[in-house]
């Protein structure tokens, strides 16, 4: 018999083994080693926008009909099988971004299949919540859950930039010596290690994820599960009106997350562009992000037991949207409209800080924004309600990065490109207006 510690562990295991894809390849360092690669910020930008939204566009038309799927059969632990196959595939196979005859679509499609399987499986994983522990301790797991992720994100991190991640014009990492394993770095062997390392910490932290938790009373899929799973999913939807709280939630979520997605996954790259930083630097800039993100979903968790998620969804949201407009004003020639010396440090110091906040923020979002599900759900159909808080998760989630990669196309500029954030991120807090703390089922 498994006890219910270690299947918490075990479910803790998958933040910790899936982070390093958005830490190392969405946004830290294969992304700004692609903008090196093709040396014009704005068209990496957009390429990078457009690639992502195509699988933001296969995770929405997907997710309901897996989702449905998963919660008529009860067993999501082979699905969880099925998608880490594709992260494993699809981020061991970034090895090949060579200089040498860089590959764009290619690598595009690699990392596409990467992320739409961590997508798929942490869909899967976060519908295992509920079941974790009491009601009012669910703000607590899920915090916890985002900071021993964010943890894992700063560990694979620092891996690549004190052994790996080697600088374009010295050949050298962060402190200074060649890659290890004798890689090579005029073919950036040591970034394109990135790829491999992502794979190889998922395999290695997923065991205790398959090892100790399981599924309640798993069984066989009868025939015509798919059509009936359908049909239950399009009567769901249909009774949404009547749950004005959830139905709202689902919205706004819908937008203020993928603002945040979209902020996570431009950051190295537009930093990379406007900022002329290399890989090491937006590594550096990563670990700010990384602490202050693991410290404050801890923190979140805390909040959110004592004052409830509506309260810190909001307070959070209010500071993305802050940052989000701060990061349209800097740059390597002025911050905030001031004109700077050549060489000024201070764009990259306001990054830094802005850097900080994002991580901050976002760990309490993301880590609210999982235990608000529980409050606003019908305690009675706690499993499809979390498909539709996937849903609404990846119904738009190509949104963002298709916005920011045609602003960018069309003005050439990626401040320009990045402000329709902004816009998603007020959409989001207009529609909390009518998200009720305790949800339409409270009585």
């Amino acid at each position: 018999m498994i006890s219910a510690r270690k299947r918490i562990w075990g479910w803790y295991s998958f933040d910790w083994a899936s982070q390093p894809y958005n830490t190392l390849l969405i946004t830290f360092i294969f992304a700004p080693y692609v903008g090196e690669l093709m040396q014009d910020g704005a068209r990496a930008q957009a390429a990078w926008g457009f690639g992502i939204s195509a699988a933001g566009i296969t995770i929405a038309l997907l997710a309901p009909i897996l989702g449905a799927l998963a919660d008529s059969s009860g067993n999501r632990l082979r699905y969880i099988w099925l998608f880490s196959a594709l992260y494993v595939v699809g981020s061991f196979g970034l090895w090949w971004a060579s200089p040498e005859g860089f590959n764009l679509p290619l690598t595009l499609f690699l990392f596409a299949l990467g992320l739409v399987g961590m997508e798929f499986a942490t869909i899967f994983t976060n519908a295992m919540l509920p079941d974790l522990g009491p009601r009012d301790q669910i703000g607590r797991l899920s915090g916890t859950g985002w900071a021993i992720g964010y943890l894992g994100g700063l560990v694979t991190l620092v891996i690549m930039l004190f052994f790996f991640a080697e600088s374009a014009t010295t050949g050298k990492t962060f402190i200074g010596i060649s890659p290890a394993f004798g890689l090579d770095p005029e073919l950036r062997e040591g970034t394109r290690f990135v790829g491999p390392l992502t794979a190889l910490w998922y395999m290695l932290f997923m065991i205790p994820f398959f090892v100790w938790v399981r599924d309640p009373k798993p069984v066989k899929s009868a025939k015509g599960a798919v059509g009936r799973a359908l049909k239950g999913l399009a009567a769901t939807l249909c009774r949404l009106p009547k749950t004005p709280s959830l139905f709202s939630y689902l919205g706004a979520s819908m937008f203020y997350r993928d603002a945040l997605n979209g902020m996570y996954a431009f950051g190295g790259i537009y930093a990379q562009g406007v900022l002329g930083w290399s890989v090491v630097d937006t590594g550096v800039f990563g670990i700010i992000a990384i602490i202050t993100g693991a410290l404050f979903a801890w923190l979140g968790g805390k909040a959110d037991v004592r004052f409830g998620p509506n309260a810190v969804i909001k307070t959070s949201i209010t500071v993305l949207l802050g940052v989000a407009i701060a990061i349209v004003f800097v740059s390597r020639d002025s911050v905030f409209g001031i004109a700077l010396e050549a060489g000024s440090r201070t764009p990259d110091i306001a990054f830094y800080i802005l850097g900080a906040l994002i991580g901050a923020a976002g760990g309490t979002l993301q880590s609210a924004s999982r235990s608000m599900m529980v409050h606003q759900a019908n305690p009675d159909r706690m499993t499809e309600a979390f498909g539709l808080y996937a849903l609404s998760g990846k119904a738009t989630s190509f949104l963002a990065p298709l916005l920011i990669g045609t602003v960018t196309a069309i003005s050439g500029s990626q401040q320009i490109g990045v402000t329709p954030i902004i816009g998603l991120f007020i959409l989001g807090l207009i529609l909390l207006a009518w998200v009720k703390p305790k949800g339409d089922f409270s009585t």
